[in-house]
């Protein structure tokens, strides 16, 4: 099992460039940013998590625009969005992005998108949020085919256009692989894209019985790569190897250089324990 860190990467935190190329030397094998366009001043929808909003959710940079800054300042780590919120954006817009971010990095994007659960940001978006599962199934079989063909055409009930050419397309063929966050409301989809997991957890045991229903679903080579939520302790993280996890992401808080390399250091550690 490889290690992965995720964060939000704001302007108040580290740069992305220097965010990047730290992960890269202590040995993890990616990065994962979160994606907020903003975040409405006056909501109906809770925190998931429950509590104030943290700052950050409002002061996150572009993920496209972050992952670019790390991608340069590294060579083997893997820069992905944890998650793009697929059904507030544009895809033919998203489509060259993903595509573009592929071909400067080599070739070393993961495409980690979501529905979302901000029903004031979407809105604000012109996305109704009732729609928005079906609206990111056609967002993302829309941007495979301009992805994968020279003449990509697409009609739906949420994305309408005729023939277009667009390139540059991935490095990665057929395309950078699509993973899917949330629970078990997207294991069809991850079946039917062929897509991969990424939940976040709190445990290997609270993901065990998610894990099984999901290879019922969409086969037992399912590729998982796990968000540890939990406190970071090597008897806890140990057993997402067990499950067969891929790749398990531990998140840092936003902060300063100085204080972001102590954070990674001890996460390093950590995962050397862990094996």
């Amino acid at each position: 099992m490889k290690f992965g860190i995720g964060c939000f990467v704001t302007d108040e935190g580290i740069a992305p460039g220097a965010l990047g190329r730290a992960v890269e030397e202590r040995g993890f094998a990616s990065l994962l940013v979160a994606e907020h366009s903003h975040i409405p001043v006056s909501r109906r929808t809770p925190y998931p998590a429950g509590g104030d909003l943290p700052r950050v959710y409002y002061r996150a940079l572009d993920p496209f625009v972050a992952l670019t800054a790390a991608a340069a300042a590294t060579s083997q780590l893997v820069v992905g969005t944890g998650i793009a919120l697929l059904a507030q954006r544009d895809p033919i817009s998203t489509a060259k992005e993903v595509a573009s971010l592929d071909l400067v990095s080599g070739g070393r994007f993961a495409f980690g998108v979501g529905v979302g659960w901000n029903r004031e940001e979407m809105e604000n978006h012109g996305t109704d949020p009732t729609t928005r599962g079906r609206r990111m199934d056609e967002y993302l079989e829309a941007m495979r085919r301009i992805w994968t063909e020279d003449q990509a055409e697409f009609h739906g009930e949420f994305v309408n256009f005729d023939p277009i050419f667009s390139w540059p397309k991935p490095v990665q063929q057929p395309h950078p692989p699509i993973y899917i966050g949330g629970g078990e409301a997207n294991f069809g989809r991850i079946a039917r894209f062929g897509a991969r997991w990424l939940p976040n957890a709190t445990s290997a045991d609270a993901l065990a019985p998610q894990l099984a229903k999901l290879r019922d679903v969409a086969g037992a080579d399912v590729v998982v790569a796990a968000t540890h939520i939990g406190r970071h302790e090597p008897e806890k993280l140990a057993g997402y190897a067990e499950l067969g996890v891929e790749r398990l992401t531990l998140n840092i808080p936003t902060a300063p250089e100085a204080e972001t390399l102590e954070h990674l250091d001890r996460i390093a550690e950590l995962a050397a324990k862990v094996g």
